[in-house]
């Protein structure tokens, strides 16, 4: 039994629009470069960031029905989902990568999955690659007792998400020269380069390697939109190894941010994009008088102990112990 509110993701209560905050951080000063930071940590205590944006557009395509999502065992999106789920009493199913996790005592952000009412469908990892082949999906929704549902891709990223996602373009046009923002799917900046007045310019930087996201970015612009959009553009070079890898040098790096700023930083998506600002501003590639705004996408979370990457992966952003921790 559905809840009044099922099909009207409004009644989640966003706060829109978020906070835009200036830093004052000499590694940028020094450049002549201004950091804001644009709180999207601060949409809803829940649906954090991004995942409030993409996923509202989709909740209310749901019109009630059950939500099924894809995530391997930590996703963020799982999460917000699952979430949404409970505080619209919309039944939802998360389908999770990895079937010999079935098995095992649920990690905290599976277990919170399922306090929030969300199933759990665990598939096999070959299974999870196929997803999108549409005789795969009809199969796991099978599987799933789920043929019914409303279903959302892994991240949340479809033509609807990226929709919803120009807003925060929009709420950023008279604010900043360059906005940044981690990327996953690509979603987000798919959306966010759309919504820049023109002028403006989006940065990527992909928190995931093996440089595939420039193409689904325009594969979801063009789904979205019908054609490319915006100015925006991807950096490679930060992600330390891929999707929740890390190094000592980046968590110094966001434990120092932290200390400066009183801003808690997270880190699979958010440590990697203000590492990234911050070797860009010295690298020189922001001209003097830039105001770049940096996307806060997410905030920390009961994390599996990241992996460490062999080396660090990109220059260091400063020099001596301030180049080891960021600062």
């Amino acid at each position: 039994m559905t809840s009044p509110d099922a099909a009207d993701p409004a009644a989640l209560r966003p706060r829109l629009p978020t906070p835009v905050q200036e830093v004052v951080d000499e590694r940028f000063e020094r450049y002549g470069v201004r950091l804001v930071l644009k709180r999207d940590d601060l949409i809803h205590p829940e649906l954090i960031g991004n995942k409030w944006r993409k996923l509202a557009p989709n909740l209310a395509a749901a019109n009630g029905r059950t939500v099924v999502t894809f995530g391997g065992a930590y996703s963020n999106h799982l999460r917000a989902t699952a979430a949404a789920g409970r505080l619209l009493g919309l039944p939802t199913v998360g389908v999770v990568r990895g079937q010999e996790l079935a098995g095992r005592p649920l990690n905290p952000s599976l277990a919170r999955c399922a306090a929030d009412g969300m199933r759990l469908h665990f598939v096999d990892r070959s299974v999870y690659r196929r997803k999108t082949d549409p005789e795969t999906l009809a199969a796991v929704l099978r599987a799933a007792g789920a043929e019914d549902a409303y279903v959302v891709p892994e991240g949340g990223s479809n033509a609807l998400a990226v929709r919803g996602c120009r807003a925060l373009g929009a709420e950023l046009r008279d604010r900043a020269d360059v906005v940044a923002v981690a990327c996953g799917t690509g979603g987000t900046l798919a959306g966010l380069a759309a919504g820049l007045a023109a002028g403006r310019r989006a940065l990527g930087i992909p928190v995931l390697k093996g440089g595939f996201l420039d193409a689904g970015v325009r594969a979801l612009q063009r789904e979205a939109f019908g054609g490319p959009r915006g100015d925006w553009s991807l950096d490679d070079r930060f992600h330390f190894g891929g999707y929740a890898r890390t190094t000592p040098e980046l968590d110094d790096f966001a434990e120092e941010f932290e200390r400066r700023h009183g801003l808690p930083v997270e880190r699979l998506y958010v440590a990697k994009l203000l590492y990234g600002l911050v070797a860009l501003a010295r690298e020189g590639a922001f001209a003097r008088g830039t105001t770049v705004a940096a996307v806060i996408t997410g905030r920390p979370f009961p994390e599996p102990g990241p992996r460490r990457a062999p080396a660090p992966l990109s220059r260091p952003p400063g020099e001596g112990r301030e180049a080891g921790a960021g600062g």
